[in-house]
């Protein structure tokens, strides 16, 4: 009897010991949340589905598919005199031209959130004081009378090395890389390219002087306005003036992507990446007097190329009312925030040029779809301003 009691207490008590076990092993499993920076951290570094890859040509995050061969690092590219003089003399139009844009408050960011990795959401309110806008991007007549006079050189030129779009580079330059972006194989890191070679040493800008200057990093942007007079932009600003005026739409003149049929920005068009279209007439960037501007008078906030804005990233908002946000004092991926997509975005692919979308690249990161636009709180001293 005593015997029968003691093998039933053996058994009941193995029955427990491996429930137990069981329990153990399904709470080890369930993944804990993150908190705070962690998580805001862990947002940032999600994959990335249906998007171009952009946010993963930061500098120093990059990784490749391929072994890098060779011991690599070109030096930085010999500057050709003659070709410089070539660029100056068909830089003839200015577009350095400022609108005065009146303060107000705005619905900024969206609950119809594409991407919740990039911090769109939630809506809400926010009141920004007046301030002037460059109508234009910058162009690369622009950027060629600041480096001519101040003697500036972009980081993408010291580093030696930019990030194109594969489709872009001719096969002669395409033969000698050896690494793609991981996860984004289309983004190919070139040696030699930069604002002044777009997509490689064996390109130039001479018959693109109208277009937006490229391969500029935030670090480069900020002294191109620094020199100007002007700033770069709060990306509260930037997203009030892209809107020009009007609450809860998807684009800068309402929720149609073509209205009438028109084409209003440069985007991708076809299959990404492999086919571009170009219906839009375009197969990379446009020149920055391209298409209509927005109520405010603005051009190409949408599309054409990335723009940078001083803000780091941050992917938490709170929902009360905020006075000229200027965002967060730091940023737990050091990236700043970039606005307004670029030609490489597709509604299927990379929805980013919507107005609430957003972006990020580490400071000194350049590719061949990021650019810029100044901002300034007076109308600097020469500058012209255009009346609406």
């Amino acid at each position: 009897m005593a015997a029968s009691i003691a093998k039933k207490n053996f058994s009941c008590q193995w029955h427990i010991i491996l429930y137990l076990y069981v329990v153990v092993l399904l709470l080890v499993s369930i993944p804990v949340p993150l908190q705070g920076e962690e998580a805001e951290e862990a947002s940032c570094k999600s994959d990335k589905d249906e998007s171009c890859g952009c946010a993963a040509t930061s500098r120093d995050k990059a990784t490749y598919s391929k072994p890098v061969e060779g011991e690599g690092g070109a030096e930085t590219p010999k500057f050709d005199k003659d070709a410089a003089r070539t660029v100056k003399s068909s830089a003839t139009r200015r577009t350095n031209q400022m609108v005065f844009v009146r303060g107000g408050e705005f619905t900024m960011g969206t609950d119809a959130v594409k991407f919740p990795q990039d911090g769109e959401g939630p809506a809400r309110r926010v009141r920004v004081d007046s301030f002037h806008a460059d109508v234009y991007e910058v162009s690369n007549a622009e950027f060629d009378i600041f480096v001519r006079e101040a003697g500036y050189v972009t980081e993408a030129e010291k580093f030696g090395d930019s990030f194109v779009l594969e489709n872009l580079i001719s096969e002669k330059v395409k033969s000698e890389i050896t690494q793609a972006v991981a996860g984004a194989p289309w983004w190919l890191p070139v040696k030699g390219a930069d604002w002044r070679h777009p997509e490689g040493l064996d390109s130039d800008i001479i018959n693109r002087m109208d277009h937006p200057v490229v391969h500029v990093s935030w670090n480069d942007a900020v002294a191109y306005c620094t020199w100007a007079g002007k700033r770069l932009p709060t990306e509260a600003e930037w997203e009030y003036a892209s809107r020009g005026g009007l609450e809860n739409r998807l684009y800068p003149w309402g929720n149609n992507p073509m209205p009438k049929g028109e084409h209003r920005m440069n985007i991708w068009q076809g299959k990404f990446p492999e086919v571009n279209t170009e219906e839009d007439g375009y197969v990379s960037t446009a020149p920055v007097t391209s298409y209509k501007p927005n109520k405010f008078g603005l051009y190409n906030t949408a599309g054409n190329v990335w723009e940078w804005v001083s803000d780091w990233l941050s992917v938490r908002h709170t929902q009360e009312l905020q006075v000229n946000p200027k965002g967060p004092a730091s940023s737990a991926t050091n990236d700043k925030v970039k606005k307004g997509g670029s030609y490489m975005c597709h509604e299927d692919y990379c929805y980013r040029y919507r107005n609430a979308a957003r972006s990020q690249n580490t400071p000194d990161s350049s590719a061949s779809n990021l650019g810029f636009r100044c901002f300034a709180d007076k109308l600097p001293q020469g500058v012209e301003e255009v009346k609406l």
